[in-house]
């Protein structure tokens, strides 16, 4: 019911040949530590001793959601438009840090509640103008999930030259979608997955977890069975986010073709784990930039078993996290590719 795709798990064929390269640099193995890691991935993901990073691409996923008008959010739904075009105008932080590492940048538009002008960096998508109030009724529809997996899909499908993905999110509310995508594919309470998002109090917290736990009780006397039971696309439909569906998608075709992908914080890797339930072998392909503040990541980071480039208590999203691990995963491909072995530079090995 939901849009197919088919991703291979990584093979093994190089794994000898990458680690040995690894490990005769000149230097005592290990000792670059979560780099040989990222070099290792990364060779693997593109089945080459030469792998390459020339090209990376932002993608910025937007979207709005029903649930912000019962107050999952500290900020009004109005300033999902007006951050859209703050990316546009270059002023937002992902922005200026594209800019710095001179990363292309888009936005795409599948579910901001109102038109958006048109301009060069924006990719106009649109679904629906947001989901419906998930704690009164399904967020999406089946058409709706698919037209935002496909939409995610496309995306990546016009980077063909890139090497490199990152991706990022925009949508007031989207952190207690999240929460609430989570608590049903994982089990896990709302107070366990709810946070303080764009800087909620705690009682805001609380009251996102009750809101959150309304939704899901909902949702599971309109199915008719325990959310332990439900399948992906009953996710989707009942407390999913275009904007987290969309990067789904995305992830989901970029390990089709074969590219790596950077994952952002505590949304973008809800997004993964949705991916995850429709074709595991995709976290083969996901590099975790860093470990954000908001209090369930934490979680799914061990979910996925997954070590993050960075911890700098970051909450603010925008895929402000996956470029500010670029650098290191760039210098992971350079020492891989530049470093001298021990044969070439003449230097003697330890016994």
């Amino acid at each position: 019911m939901l849009k197919a795709f088919q991703v291979a798990p990584l093979s093994n064929e190089l794994d000898d040949d990458i680690q040995h390269k690894i490990d005769f640099k000149t230097k005592p193995p290990g000792s670059l530590g979560g780099l040989e890691s990222i070099a290792f991935q990364v060779a693997r993901i593109q089945r080459t001793l030469a792998p390459k990073l020339e090209r990376a691409q932002m993608l910025v996923f937007a979207a709005d959601h029903g649930a912000v008008d019962k107050g999952i959010s500290a900020f009004p739904q109005e300033v999902t438009p007006q951050m859209v075009t703050n990316f546009l105008a270059g002023g937002a932080a992902v922005s200026v840090f594209c800019k710095q590492h001179n990363v292309a940048l888009k936005v795409v538009d599948v579910g901001v509640k109102v038109d958006m002008p048109d301009h060069p960096l924006l990719s106009k998508r649109k679904v629906a103008y947001a989901s419906q109030d998930f704690s009164e009724q399904a967020a999406l529809t089946l058409d709706e999930v698919n037209q935002a997996l496909a939409a995610g899909a496309e995306e990546v499908d016009a980077c063909q030259e890139v090497d490199l993905l990152l991706f990022g999110e925009m949508g007031i509310g989207n952190t207690g979608v999240s929460s609430c995508m989570m608590s049903a594919m994982t089990g896990q309470t709302p107070e366990q997955t709810s946070g303080r998002g764009t800087g909620l109090d705690e009682l805001g917290v609380s009251k996102k977890a009750q809101i959150i736990a309304g939704a899901l009780k909902r949702a599971e006397q309109a199915l008719n069975k325990p959310m332990g039971e439900w399948a992906p696309w009953e996710v989707a439909t009942q407390v999913g986010g275009l904007e987290i569906l969309a990067m789904s998608g995305a992830m989901l075709r970029a390990a089709e073709l074969s590219k790596p992908f950077v994952v952002d914080g505590f949304i973008c890797t809800v997004a993964l784990l949705f991916a995850s339930k429709l074709q595991s072998a995709v976290t083969d392909y996901a590099i975790f930039a860093h470990q954000s503040d908001e209090q369930a990541h934490q979680a799914l980071l061990q979910h996925f078993k997954a070590e993050p480039i960075l911890k700098l208590n970051l909450r603010l999203g925008e895929g402000s996290g996956a470029i500010l691990s670029y650098p290191i995963i760039k210098s992971a491909v350079v020492f891989f590719n530049e470093m001298a072995s021990f044969e070439s530079a003449g230097v003697t090995n330890a016994t």
